[in-house]
């Protein structure tokens, strides 16, 4: 009679399936958990990065459910990594990341081969892969995906089969409050360019306000100057040509940032930045923008300027665009024009504020998160606008209560496992005592 792969296994060797099972759960689960928590983080981001593959393949129908898909994804991407990592589901789960992985492999070939999106968005913008890269991790997930759907069923799970289903609706709760906040709010851990604490500058390239080197010949040698140091010909030195220097980045120090803006074409970091107090209103997506928001924004504007800060609009829309919400809103501040990227990297929301001070990064947030009852707080400034924010605190909460559910689940499942001997042993106990003389006289 033949035998199948999983008694083979257990009659050889055992404890190397074991082991190479519990590794398996260990980086699949750990993979997934990983890539769905960055997400989760950081709605906007898988927003913006889904929308990007969809248009990219030329489902545009589909655009307009790509917030469903941002959070969706990650929660899906929690659910299957929390389930391979503490081994439940251990045949179905397995299945699933098998299932997910016929999307993802395919997909992730071809952005190799054609690099049509060059960042994947995997791991959001906490770890950035090339496509070749991330081919690469998909295929080692298929391949530890297949080995513990063959040899998973062996090594049994942290949780029994009666309560799984309590582990996974733990998980989907915190993984939901997680991206509720990053939504509302802004992410709870931010992996950007523009975190708190950025000190931003311009971001226009400087070459020392030099854009072209003078030659000038003496005495038989040809020498180039820069503008301030040109020779006078006074002095026996003749003019020869000029060449252009290309442009160079400014030098950035720890800490700082680049923020390139401009005003009707012309550069308008500088004086931008120079304000000592800025409130930056940021509209990624204007046109998408409800009017519906311009009565907060322009009691945000009131108080603002109440407290001596100047107001000021980025957004990447067109001239017309700008126009029309001018008119529409009656802004009273300037709207100046940014990179798309910056806008949506400096802060998430639409619109999103970023209150900044000697230029540097204070605080930020989403405008839908600002009270109504906080804007006519007179008690509070533009600086302490956000101190109802700890984001550092709400994660802290949500991984204590999700630890804390998944111990109860544990602690009931298991309890038995432990009380069980107890009572084996007294029951074997009992069995070998003999009975007491009063009893067995008692029967007669």
């Amino acid at each position: 009679m033949s035998k199948n792969l999983n008694d083979i296994a257990d009659e050889r060797q055992p404890w190397v399936i074991t082991t190479i099972v519990l590794l398996m759960r260990l980086v699949v689960g750990g993979i997934f958990i990983f890539s769905g928590f960055v997400k989760a983080i950081d709605p906007w981001g898988t927003y913006y990065k889904v929308t990007e593959y969809l248009l990219t393949l030329g489902w545009d129908t589909l655009a307009s459910q790509a917030l469903f898909f941002a959070f969706a994804l990650p929660a899906l991407e929690l659910l299957l990594g929390v389930a391979i990592f503490v081994g439940a589901y251990r045949r179905s789960a397995p299945i699933a990341v098998l299932l997910f992985m016929t999307v993802m492999l395919p997909l992730t070939l071809w952005l190799a081969m054609t690099n049509a999106v060059p960042d994947c968005g995997c791991f959001g913008d906490a770890l950035i892969l090339t496509n070749w890269a991330t081919f690469g991790k998909n295929l080692l997930l298929t391949l530890g995906a297949l080995f513990l759907l063959a040899f998973g069923r062996q090594v049994p799970g942290v949780f029994g089969p009666a309560v799984q289903w309590m582990v996974m609706a733990a998980t989907f709760i915190a993984t939901m409050a997680i991206a509720w906040q990053g939504y509302f709010t802004q992410p709870l851990i931010d992996f950007r360019p523009y975190p708190t604490g950025t000190k931003l500058v311009s971001g226009q390239p400087s070459t020392n306000d030099q854009d072209y080197l003078f030659i000038y010949e003496k005495d038989g040698q040809e020498h180039e100057f820069a503008l301030d140091s040109v020779p006078d010909e006074e002095d026996g030195w003749t003019f020869v040509d000029r060449r252009e220097v290309a442009k160079h980045p400014q030098a950035l120090h720890a800490g700082e940032r680049p923020l390139a803006v401009t005003d009707h074409g012309t550069d308008a970091a500088d004086e931008l930045l120079e304000n000592d107090s800025l409130l930056l209103l940021l509209f990624p997506d204007l046109p998408q923008v409800s009017i519906a928001t311009t009565f907060v924004i322009n009691e945000l504007t009131d108080k603002a300027r109440a407290h001596g800060v100047t107001v000021s609009g980025l957004t990447s829309a067109s001239d017309g665009q700008i126009a029309e919400w001018v008119d529409i809103s009656m802004a009273e501040y300037p709207m100046l024009v940014a990179d798309d990227s910056d806008i949506k990297m400096l802060a998430r929301g639409n619109p999103a504020v970023v209150y900044v001070e000697q230029g540097v990064i204070k605080w930020k947030r989403t405008l839908n998160s600002i009270s109504a009852d906080a804007l006519h707080d007179n008690s509070l400034t533009i600086a302490t606008l956000s101190d109802d924010l700890n984001p550092g605190g709400y994660l802290r909460r949500v991984a204590l209560y999700y630890a804390l559910a998944l111990a109860v689940i544990l602690v009931l499942n298991r309890t038995h496992l432990l009380v069980r001997p107890l009572f084996s042993r007294r029951r074997k106990t009992d069995s070998s005592t003999p009975p007491p003389k009063n009893q067995e006289n008692s029967e007669y």
